[in-house]
């Protein structure tokens, strides 16, 4: 039940500046605070959050844009100028009048970029945390949104045979390491691409690829590909787009099949990269799907079930870029799309 006194707290939030065009910038974000009732009214099935971890997203990108009814981004809702930014956190319930959460229960799902955050729980937005020997901030990426993308990608919609070959782009990432590893539990080859010699020893090392290149040294995508598969790909896990994208279809294997969960090269461009090797699916009878993890959430137990093994014993690993405090929140997100950050990366607004 709500708390009887009424007592309110500053509350700092992360706020849109303006619109954004091409690449984002700090400045088109600030912080700004803002005062939070430390109880919620009754009967309004609401909660009061004290957000712990905030998840860095590239979709937030997409989000900055002015709205374009008419775009195909329209799909992920813009953010308001002068209105905090919102995305995936992990929080704490401090005060709820909601029947399944109680005072102290933890729980990840979507909340403001803010310190704290009244949100009205629903199953498709906010999940319990029932698992806490593993350290929280895995909500924000190896048990949130990112693990639940890369075991449907690959499992669900690569279905992978033992002994196929994957190539996973932006391997090094929230997503890419993940699959990675979940290619090697598979028994198949994988070799991933990321963007500095730290992120490509790291995926060899920690990650267990088989292989892995810096695309920013290749002046030839495709023969770099070639190298790494010269009998070519069965399964591309797709992150980035572009031309990353037309180098792979040259190097598709017939029957090949590609998950697409992100275009990252995309996302700041005043007018998008064409394909050039589209022709190549139908000649490879090449299976392309885009998906959204948002659209999986009944497989979200599943998924607990068959990695929270791995990950106690050590089979499974993640790699985190952490910054501290919500006032670095921008500079983290941001730096997302300059390559800043080494794996999942994510905000510390506060400790448990």
């Amino acid at each position: 039940m709500a708390n009887i006194g009424l007592v309110s707290v500053t509350n700092n939030q992360v706020i849109l500046r303006d619109y954004v065009s091409g690449f984002p910038k700090e400045s088109d974000l600030y912080i700004a605070p803002t005062t939070v009732d430390l109880r919620v009214p009754p009967g309004s099935m609401a909660v009061l959050v004290k957000n712990l971890y905030l998840s860095c997203d590239p979709f937030s990108r997409i989000r900055m844009e002015k709205p374009d009814p008419s775009s195909p981004a329209s799909v992920a809702r813009a953010y308001s100028i002068g209105k905090p930014i919102s995305g995936y956190g992990v929080a704490k319930a401090i005060d709820s009048d909601h029947p399944n959460y109680k005072n102290g229960d933890l729980l990840w799902g979507r909340v403001g970029w803010e310190e704290y955050s009244v949100i009205t729980p629903t199953p498709s937005s906010h999940f319990k945390i029932h698992h806490t020997d593993v350290p929280l901030s895995f909500y924000t990426g190896l048990l949130g949104i990112p693990g639940l993308t890369a075991y449907v990608g690959f499992y669900e919609i690569c279905s992978p045979k033992k002994g196929e070959t994957v190539f996973v782009s932006a391997a090094s990432g929230a997503v890419g390491q993940l699959v990675g590893q979940f290619a090697k539990l598979a028994g198949c080859y994988v070799v991933g691409c990321a963007s500095s010699k730290e992120k490509v020893d790291l995926l060899k090392t920690k990650f267990g690829y088989d292989d892995a290149f810096n695309y920013k040294e290749e002046r030839d995508l495709s023969a770099a590909l070639k190298r790494c598969f010269p009998e070519g790909i069965d399964i591309y896990f797709e992150n980035v787009g572009g031309k990353m994208l037309d180098a792979v279809l040259e190097n598709m294997r017939t029957h090949g099949r590609i998950a697409a969960c992100g275009m990252i090269s995309q996302y700041n461009l005043k007018e998008p990269e064409g394909v050039h090797n589209l022709a190549t699916i139908v000649y490879k009878r090449i299976r392309i799907q885009g998906f959204a993890a948002v659209e999986f959430f009944d497989k979200y137990s599943k998924f607990l079930d068959f990695v929270l093994p791995y990950v106690r014993e050590g089979k499974i690993t993640y790699v985190e870029d952490i910054a501290q405090g919500l006032q670095n929140g921008p500079s983290a997100l941001i730096g997302l799309f300059h390559g800043k950050n080494v794996g999942k990366q994510l905000v510390e607004v506060a400790r448990e």
